[in-house]
């Protein structure tokens, strides 16, 4: 099969590339600005998701049997939520297979616990930006797969991990949230569930989290143990007492997308452990 990754080169990316190659798929893979390192068996294109030129191109001359878009622009409307419509479109006009990763950013706080039934509520121009894109995929690929996910970790390089690290080492300024609550998913778990999912004909909205509702503070000392930081030099606080916007406490609730996988989607508590096994945990 041949797979098409938009956003290739991030940390999610990275992984589905790791991954689709090692499953002997023929492969493509789309970077905005530093062409990764070169591999045989990936070719790369650049890509920037606000031209709808290159955007149609690129999809039409890889002729994917299946594009999974796991670009992010943050809040860049631009990126996030007009890039997802044009790979949307030009999926469509193409006839392959869309995978699109969304976020739990899609969700306030109204509901707290939310499963792939409930609709969008986004307080925050990240989460309208990715619910207007959830949005567009549907109205343009009705058999296209939305997959929400949430906080992503792994093999150090996440930004929480990383952030983790350079507070632990006194070398940023800032606190780790004890109101702020997410699912953490590990980046090989939800990597392995996408491309699950890309091979099967499943459409509609799935949630790929893990089963762990944690803090980003309670999330900073697992990390801490595991990578044998001292945990006491993680500062604390809470986001409530910060101006910053957004939801606090937003659970996605993955059992009904978990029942119909044979991925494990793991709870950091699981993947975190210190013996090492929660970097390349097994996937049951």
């Amino acid at each position: 099969m041949r797979v098409l990754i938009i956003g290739g080169s991030g940390f999610l990316g990275t992984e589905l590339v790791r991954l689709a190659t090692a499953a002997g798929h023929e492969t493509a893979a789309t970077f905005a600005t530093t062409r990764p390192d070169a591999a045989s068996k990936v070719t790369w294109h650049a890509l920037d998701v606000r031209d709808p030129a290159r955007v149609a191109r690129v999809i039409s001359d890889v002729a994917a049997s299946v594009v999974i878009n796991a670009s992010s622009g943050k809040p860049d409307w631009a990126v996030t939520a007009d890039g997802a419509v044009r790979v949307a479109m030009a999926t469509a006009e193409q006839g392959c297979r869309l995978v699109h990763v969304s976020s739990d950013a899609v969700f306030s706080v109204a509901r707290v616990h939310y499963d792939e039934t409930c609709f969008p509520d986004p307080i925050t121009p990240y989460g309208a930006a990715k619910a207007a894109a959830e949005t567009a995929v549907r109205l343009f690929v009705p058999s296209a797969t939305v997959a929400r996910t949430s906080l992503i970790i792994g093999h150090g390089r996440s930004v929480h991990e990383r952030a983790v690290h350079a507070l632990a080492a006194g070398t940023r300024d800032g606190v780790l949230f004890t109101d702020d609550i997410r699912c953490p998913v590990h980046v090989e778990d939800l990597a392995a569930a996408l491309l699950e999912l890309a091979l099967s004909d499943a459409a509609g909205v799935f949630h790929l989290a893990g089963p762990d509702a944690l803090s980003r503070y309670d999330l900073g000392l697992l990390i801490a143990q595991r990578d044998g930081l001292d945990a006491a030099r993680l500062p604390a606080g809470r986001r409530a007492d910060t101006p910053l916007p957004g939801p606090l406490d937003v659970r996605l609730d993955s059992c009904a997308t978990q029942e119909r996988l044979r991925t494990k989607l793991r709870g950091a508590r699981e993947f975190l452990r210190r013996d090492g096994r929660g970097i390349h945990g097994s996937r049951e």
